[in-house]
């Protein structure tokens, strides 16, 4: 019997553990030894060497960590770089008024004098990276408590970060990886000046709008074109007007040769964050309570914001780029739902823990230290899952006003103040509102506020339990009876928060002006649910969270143990990877089929002059209608827009070069399909789906339509 058992294990886990097709981020230093030898097989004409070295300029030296969410690519010698219009939206938009409208009408520099600097904005090169695990845990003993190893671990982590970085302009990082049994480090160069060169209008760069976010096929020229500038030595400074185009080691090559299907192709970028390896428990929490809940506050956040940007320009300018922002999670969760259904995630999770189970079964000293596993995760969700309904709904919905979270600016400050101290002792964070108030207020509509409070706090009362509300929400059910709208209309009259100068004023002598502040109405709204939020709700998830994390710890030690006919690769953390996979339609149903490639045809098939996502330039449409695409045009004479690839990507890559097999830049990553949003959480092949803009229309835009040609000579371009 114990022969059949093992047989009936070999079997399953075969079918369980071999990684599927085009799946995985891969850590740089490790293809060689990995994924070198797949990736030739699969079409690539590179070598690892060429993907990553430290020992020679390599294609690592031009991708850019592009303000610490998205990725760009250095196209030129004198430091261009692609990134996705979206990655460039909060820069275009602070450069946008009502009298100048570059969101609606585009910007080019028309030399490089004229490119726009973006304080704040910084650009992050990856100088090395190395494994660290042995130093990081030379500590730490299996008998440590969870903070007691979290204390060594940190007191490691500054110790070589400080080592590696001595006498250098160079920063470091380590993360975890495999939720801890690993770290590594990323040696860093950051530019601090960074330049606005050009953006197509949002009618190119943002075609589609939320309608077609996340869904293919697309037709959108999601890009927009920075520079890093650097001091006279080629290294990082502060803006200055002496500063010039930053020297890289490495040019990525561009190629105008088009793609076929089945073409091999590569991404190299920053992926934001992943959770391949959950339990059954955390996907159904996922599934059948965080995402929906979530998805359920921003469609109605959503759909007050845009009733308001439609009926006003100064409004629509306002809330740009938070829109954007808002609604890109809400479709990633809402199709991550979808996804996850499709692919039966719970139950194929399921599966796998019953079969990973009798394996461990099978072994005495495993059953020892894995055999409880999967019930202690149950019993953890258990836990967590009414703790994280509270995080969700304050998080979503209370902080989603934005006159509570001008309140919660002062949380802190009010705090040092309460204890008899005096404003001398807050200076710092006094100055750090100061610095924080013209920003915040210059995107602030107090009449498009007033609404969203009145339903959020709504849509708290109705969906959080009486005993686990704010305090506040007693009074206020006492005295309005549930009418929010009406203690919103009170709120937002009497409040100092719906005003700019007010609170400047209240900056100005915080001795004297706290207990003022103590009775505002919003400040008391936010106190009551942040201090409910800080007090009870943030440090009892944090722990069971911390608790599930050690499990987690636990359980991929197992699986890497135990189940050895699987290639691992670590989740995804906003550190460098690399993904391959191959140009690819799909069938997102019964009876569809989507093709690999869009065209210009199918923006004009979608221009509806009525709705503004479908507005389509005059100049582009005179540009379609004589054909007029230059030496961008396809083998059939269309103009290529984007295809779709088998790539394993998420948040953050964003403005990802996509290489052919040449490492030749065929296109930058904007966006996943709809369908296969859940990749973040278990991949399915036949649905997962990068979406790329075509680096053909791309150079089309550039040329043709913005008349910035002139660019084009910086590149390398492969025709």
């Amino acid at each position: 019997m114990k022969k059949f058992i093992l047989v009936f294990l070999i079997f399953n886990f075969s079918i369980f553990n071999f990684l599927k097709a085009d799946e995985g981020m891969w850590l740089p230093i490790f293809l060689k030894a990995m994924n070198e030898a797949d990736m030739q097989n699969k079409g690539l004409k590179l070598s690892a060497e060429d993907i990553y070295s430290i020992n020679k300029s390599s294609l690592k030296d031009a991708i850019v960590h592009f303000g610490g969410g998205c990725t760009a690519e250095i196209i030129s010698d004198q430091g261009l770089m692609f990134t996705n219009h979206h990655c460039g939206y909060g820069q275009i938009q602070e450069h946008s008024s009502v009298e100048n409208d570059l969101l609606t009408n585009g910007f080019w520099a028309k030399s490089q004098a004229e490119e726009l600097p973006n304080p704040g904005l910084v650009a992050t090169l990856i100088i090395r990276m190395e494994d660290v695990t042995a130093q990081v845990l030379a500590n730490v003993t299996s008998g440590m408590s969870d903070t007691e190893r979290e204390k060594k671990v940190n007191e490691a982590i500054a110790l070589i970060t400080k080592e590696a970085t001595k006498d250098s302009h160079y920063g470091a990082y380590i993360r975890p990886f495999f939720y801890g049994n690993e770290y590594y480090m990323f040696v860093t160069e950051t530019f601090k000046d960074v330049r606005l060169v050009g953006a197509p209008p949002s009618s190119i760069g943002k075609f589609g709008g939320d309608t077609d976010n996340w869904m293919w096929p697309r037709h959108t020229g999601d890009f927009s074109v920075f520079r890093i500038y650097a001091n006279k030595d080629n290294k990082p400074a502060d803006y200055s007007k002496d500063n010039v185009p930053y020297k890289p080691k490495y040019v990525i090559p561009i190629s105008i040769k088009g793609i076929e299907e089945n073409d091999f192709t590569m991404v190299y970028g920053f992926p934001g964050r992943t959770t391949e390896y959950l339990s059954s428990f955390a996907v159904n929490m996922i599934m059948n309570e965080s995402d929906p809940a979530k998805v359920k506050i921003r469609e109605t956040r959503l759909g007050i914001w845009d009733a308001d940007m439609k009926a006003n320009d100064k409004v629509r300018i306002q809330y740009s780029a938070k829109h954007a922002s808002l609604a890109n999670y809400w479709k990633k969760w809402d199709g991550e739902i979808k996804g996850l259904k499709t692919a039966d995630a719970i139950n194929k999770k399921k599966l796998f823990e019953q079969d990973f189970l009798l394996k461990v079964n099978t072994d005495d000293d495993a059953k020892g230290k894995y055999g409880n596993l999967f019930s202690d995760f149950e019993k953890m969700y258990a836990e967590i899952s009414v703790w994280s309904k509270q995080r969700d709904y304050h998080s979503e919905a209370i902080m989603g006003i934005e006159i509570v979270s001008a309140a919660a600016y002062f949380y802190d400050v009010m705090e040092v103040l309460k204890t008899g101290k005096k404003a001398v002792d807050a200076q710092k964070n006094i100055s750090k509102i100061n610095g924080e108030v013209s920003d915040f207020y210059k995107n602030f509509n107090a009449v498009t506020d007033e609404k969203i409070c009145a339903a959020m706090l709504k849509t708290y009362v109705d969906n959080i339990d009486k005993s686990q509300q704010a305090a506040v929400f007693s009074e206020i059910q006492k005295k309005y009876k549930g009418d929010f709208k009406k203690y919103a209309k009170d709120l937002y009259s009497k409040s100092m928060f719906v005003s700019e100068t007010k609170v400047k004023e209240a900056l100005m002598d915080m001795d004297k002006n706290y207990k003022k502040i103590e009775k505002d109405p919003a400040y008391k709204l936010m106190y009551s649910c942040l201090s409910k939020y800080k007090k009870e709700v943030l440090p009892t998830y944090t722990d069971l969270d911390a608790k599930i994390n050690t499990l987690n710890r636990t359980y991929m030690k197992a699986m890497r143990e135990l189940v050895t006919t699987k290639k691992y690769y670590p989740d995804a953390n906003s550190t460098l990877r690399v993904t391959y996979g191959k140009v690819s339609g799909y069938v997102p149903k019964n009876g569809v089929h989507y093709d690999y490639y869009t065209t210009l045809d199918g923006v004009m098939e979608k221009e509806n002059p009525a709705v503004d996502e479908f507005v389509v330039f005059p100049k582009l449409k005179e540009l379609y209608k004589n054909k007029d695409y230059g030496q961008y045009a396809n083998k059939k004479g269309e103009l290529p827009v984007a295809f779709c690839a088998s790539n394993h990507t998420t948040g953050g890559n964003s403005g990802s070069p996509v290489f052919n097999a040449e490492g030749q830049l065929i296109g930058t990553n904007f966006d996943r399909n709809w369908e296969g949003t859940m990749s973040d959480i278990i991949y399915n092949p036949d649905q997962v789906r990068n979406i790329v803009l075509d680096v053909r229309f791309t150079l089309f835009v550039i040329d043709k339509f913005a008349g910035a040609g002139y660019l084009l000579n910086e590149m390398k371009i492969i025709k």
